[in-house]
């Protein structure tokens, strides 16, 4: 073989191995191949079904409308209206930053609206829409359609919205509505949704699963790019159900309209303690917190003096004065530290050590029994009586009242107040001296109660039952409460004490020399009214004063003592309490007592209790 043949016979070779090895590396591509395809196809082939359903389907939740708050005749005081909005899903943009950046220049936004916007991006899943603006104008969202291309992620949506006609009068009860915090998280996965609103405060807030209702699913079909092809299927949400209040919200507006800043009315059914007026001034529009408070609101509430965020009838604390009085009584009697008939002499002042305590008769009274001390609010006979029957006592009687304990109102944050005993004194490492009992037997010292407390105490002392003060009158149509007055237990107080001291309240009103004598009610209603007036103060009138000759308006306003009137009516068959407060009214009797006045008086016609009125449908449905 010559060297030409065998130097083709090497090339050959080579070629052949490596046609070989060619071969063997496609048929191993094939296998390799073969192996992946029936992997895919046949063993995970179930797996990437559903992730290729997945990719097409796409998931949402609906929030369901939330429930609406209507007042005792039904008349709406929260409710819902739509509200157009543009969201964001961050899965369906490349740059957030970017997008929200385009969005800018079409509707603009602050910095502090991308910092919050970029911050619930973060806080949640991206699949999930997170709000950009609310509220948007017809031009608004008339520009984001247009650019609807240079916008990826963005979309217009409608959703609603809470709103409260009735404002600022009912804005301390009904509360308000915001967007969930960090805090609120319940695992609801409602709570993710864009626009959903948590209640803040008063029924909103108590009432807030009820209202909340359960969310809705909608599947839709998209193409790759995440655009909604068509609708697959809808399930709506469980609505909230709607929440029926017992207070009457024409009654509230006009007893708001009759106030000043710094006073508060509460008005109750003394029967079943349904609390119909619970107003005071000034008071917040709750509709602001829907679209964001800004600074420079916050800042005004904040700076006003008067505490217009804060609901007096549930917060603000006061001293009671002489409405606290047939508390004292009734705890005399049952201590029987004293009888109905024995009369205890009043010379204008009573004398222990080295301090003397006043009468706000300068003169004094004379001699005066139980009765005729209750009507003409006799300071001195208090004195003595809480000296004899001392502050533990009286503390206990006025907790049976209501006073200084929690109540069942349906507002969180409601205040308890202060009703001090010997323990209390002790647990501060003070002790309690008799010239502070003698102080409290008049309602001055430490106490300090809310006007809602005052109501509920007039309530137990018209009926002698335990009742609960309460603002739900009704949930998804049906009623929660009983209105007999048997429903309530017992305070465990003779009735014999009871009838004596709403005898005196009622001579209070109706005979010559009693201290409210202007609060009785109108001729033609013929119902004739109880009540107890009572003045605190907030400055000491020291003795160089007195013998001055200083009178009380003399004083800066904000110096003068609080007005106080407690009443019920009918006297014989009571159906309405009620408690006045008025800051700086100088006197219950010329400041509080009118009002009140005015207040049942407007209630007897509007809420007749007799055949055909509100509250005798009431009883009948019952």
């Amino acid at each position: 073989m010559t060297r030409r043949q065998r130097e083709e016979e090497r090339v050959r070779g080579i070629f052949a191995r490596r046609a070989l090895l060619l071969g063997v590396g496609q048929m191993g591509l094939l296998g390799f191949l073969a192996h992946r395809l029936h992997h895919l196809q046949v063993v995970e082939g179930g797996r990437y079904a559903v992730l290729a359903e997945e990719n097409r389907l796409s998931a949402r939740l609906l929030a369901p409308p939330r429930g609406r708050v209507l007042d005792r005749e039904g008349r709406l005081v929260a409710g819902n209206q739509l509200n157009w909005r543009a969201l964001l899903v961050a899965e369906q943009t490349v740059d957030v930053g970017a997008t929200l950046e385009t969005f800018s220049k079409i509707v603009p936004l602050t910095e502090q609206e991308r910092a919050r916007i970029e911050r619930e991006v973060r806080r949640r899943r991206r699949f999930v829409p997170v709000t950009v603006r609310e509220f948007l104008t017809w031009e608004e969202m008339a520009r984001i359609e247009m650019n609807a291309p240079d916008l990826p992620g963005i979309s217009v949506d409608v959703g609603t919205t809470r709103i409260y006609p009735e404002g600022e009068h009912l804005a301390h009860v009904v509360g308000y509505v915001a967007p969930p915090s960090e805090r609120d998280m319940d695992g609801d996965p409602l709570l993710e949704l864009p626009g959903i609103r948590v209640g803040r405060a008063g029924i909103e807030r108590h009432h807030e699963t009820t209202l909340r209702g359960r969310a809705g699913t909608v599947q839709m079909e998209v193409n790759a790019v995440g655009r909604v092809i068509r609708e697959l299927d809808r399930r709506e949400g469980v609505p909230g159900q709607d929440v029926q209040i017992s207070i009457d919200a024409e009654l509230q507006k006009s007893v708001r309209a009759k106030i000043e800043e710094g006073t508060s009315v509460v008005l109750m059914d003394a029967r079943n303690g349904e609390v119909l007026v619970m107003a005071s001034q000034p008071s917040f529009d709750p509709n602001i917190f829907n679209s964001g408070v800004s600074a420079a609101q916050w800042r005004q509430w904040t700076a006003n003096r008067a505490t217009p965020l804060i609901s007096k009838p549930t917060n603000g604390l006061y001293a009671p004065g002489s409405t606290f009085k047939m508390v004292v009584a009734l705890a005399g009697l049952e201590a029987r530290a004293v009888t109905p008939t024995e009369r205890i002499f009043c010379p204008g002042h009573m004398d222990l050590g080295d301090t003397r305590f006043h009468c706000w008769h300068r003169p004094g009274h004379g001699g005066l029994d139980m009765r005729a001390a209750l009507k003409a609010s006799c300071d001195v006979y208090f004195y003595e009586l809480a000296k004899r029957i001392g502050i533990d006592r009286i503390a206990a009687m006025a907790r049976r009242f209501g006073l200084g304990v929690p109540l069942e109102i349906e507002l969180p944050g409601t205040r308890t107040g202060l009703v001090p005993d010997r323990a209390w004194r002790q647990a501060q490492g003070k002790p309690w001296a008799l010239g502070d009992t003698v102080v409290h037997g008049i309602g001055q010292g430490f106490y300090q109660l809310t006007p809602l407390s005052l109501a509920t105490m007039t309530a137990r002392l018209a009926t002698g039952r335990a009742v609960q003060p309460h603002l739900t009158r009704g949930i998804g149509g049906r009623p929660v409460r009983g209105i007999r007055p048997e429903d309530w237990p017992s305070l465990g107080v003779p009735e014999a004490h009871l009838r004596l001291v709403r005898e005196a309240m009622w001579a209070v009103v109706n005979e010559q020399g009693g201290t409210a004598r202007v609060a009785r009610l109108p001729a033609d209603l013929r119902v004739e009214l109880a009540g107890k007036t009572g003045t605190t103060q907030v400055r000491r009138v020291t003795r160089e004063q007195r013998e001055r000759g200083f009178r009380v308006e003399q004083m800066p306003r904000e110096w003068r003592p609080h007005a106080l009137f407690v009443a019920f009516a009918p006297h014989d068959d009571p159906v309405f309490a009620c408690a006045v407060v008025v800051e700086h009214g100088t006197s219950g009797g010329a400041a509080a007592a009118p009002l009140a006045r005015d207040v049942i008086a407007e209630a007897f016609q509007r809420l007749r209790p007799g055949p055909g009125g509100p509250v005798a449908r009431l009883e009948a449905s019952q």
